[in-house]
């Protein structure tokens, strides 16, 4: 009777787990290493910050994750000039300004994932959730860094690669 529990219990323990870990995850993997991994949720705010390299003026894009917990939904950009590679148009979204800033709002551009690097000076900063990543404190220019969403089994892979690719 204490083997048939026991085998219940680990039986149970292990439904979970699996569970637990084909549910979607929200990645932000760099190109050695898994920089942070957590349960996606529809609406999880994912921001990213940078210094914009003609400008050398900050833009903030304000992201979250889609309801399917399937892609990235660019939500709005906030940016403190108006120039090169900034959206204006009527067909981007709802343009306006707020005090200082350029706001495009209502973009609702769709992203299966994202692919960043950090430049020279960009100050490239990702918030998921509200935890900050300040990528350009601790990764060389050109460093890409990827943002998705994929089942938490995928983050065994990665911390595996991470962990033995020396070896292999």
């Amino acid at each position: 009777m204490f083997k048939g529990i026991c085998r219940l219990l680990l039986a149970v323990v292990l439904a979970a787990a699996l569970w637990h870990a084909g549910r979607p995850w929200l990645f932000v993997a760099g190109e050695d290493q898994l920089i942070d991994m957590m349960p996606a949720y529809s609406g999880m705010p994912v921001d990213i910050r940078f210094i914009h390299s003609v400008q050398k003026t900050p833009v903030e894009e304000y992201l979250v994750v889609g309801e399917d917990l399937s892609e990235l939904i660019l939500q709005r950009t906030r940016y403190h000039s108006f120039g090169v590679g900034l959206p204006f148009m009527e067909s981007d979204g709802s343009f306006y300004q707020e005090g200082d800033d350029f706001v495009m709002d209502n973009m609702n551009r769709r992203f299966p994932s994202l692919s960043l690097r950090t430049g020279v000076g960009t100050q490239l900063t990702v918030t998921v959730d509200g935890e900050a990543h300040y990528l350009y404190r601790f990764h060389p220019p050109g460093y890409r860094v990827d943002i998705f969403t994929a089942p938490g089994f995928y983050g065994l892979k990665l911390v595996f690669q991470e962990r033995w690719a020396k070896f292999f």
